[in-house]
């Protein structure tokens, strides 16, 4: 792993002693993508794991899913920044997350257009957060065997986060985060700026569905 990366391993549909065995192995961060899978796992495994929740969060499963993670590494609209915050500041907790930005050429993926989450700081308007700290930004790569398509969907993603970190007038301290890169891919993103990749199939094999 290059100098500087961090490994999430994505445990996602892998039961609890395929992670484990990956944890007495030295991985200590983890990323879920359904809550209650999540809520399963967390008290059969020790305690010094960092979660992160990686999948579309659903508003109704926010309240349940406040103080368990490390990072919420998909926060992909607004309304759900909004909720996240007002449950953590109920829960008396500062929950960290990502803004999720959406570049693929697939329509189904989630996130923020990058003009939108540029004018999202633009207007300042992660002032107005009371429990909730943004870390940086996440996103994905076109599912596509183009890997020059890949390459420039995470120069994209990486640009718009140096944009916004590097926007002084913005004040931002700690916003230092960029999770992009997967399996078939994670080499190009780390070329390109990553520091978070998700790694699952390299790691945990197959999915059992």
């Amino acid at each position: 792993m290059p100098a500087g990366v961090r490994l999430v391993a994505v445990s996602k549909f892998h039961p609890v002693p395929a992670l484990r065995e990956a944890y007495d192995a030295g991985q200590r961060l983890f990323g879920e993508s359904r809550v209650q899978e999540l809520l399963e796992k967390i008290p059969q495994l020790p305690s010094d794991i960092q979660w992160h929740f990686i999948g579309h969060l659903q508003t109704n499963k926010v309240r349940s899913l406040i103080g368990r993670t490390a990072l919420i590494e998909s926060v992909d609209s607004e309304r759900l920044l909004e909720l996240i915050d007002r449950e953590s500041e109920r829960a008396g907790v500062i929950t960290r997350v990502l803004m999720q930005v959406h570049v693929a050429r697939e329509e189904t993926k989630f996130g923020f257009y990058p003009e939108e989450l540029q004018q999202y700081f633009t207007d300042r308007k992660f002032e107005s957060l009371k429990a909730t700290h943004i870390c940086g930004v996440m996103g994905m790569a076109s599912n596509t065997d183009d890997m020059e398509r890949v390459r420039r969907d995470f120069r994209n993603i990486y640009s718009i986060f140096r944009a916004i970190r590097d926007n002084e007038s913005l004040g931002l301290r700690g916003f230092d985060i960029v999770s992009m890169g997967m399996s078939g891919d994670w080499k190009i993103a780390v070329e390109e700026g990553s520091d978070l990749i998700r790694i699952g199939t390299r790691i945990f094999g197959s999915r059992e569905y």
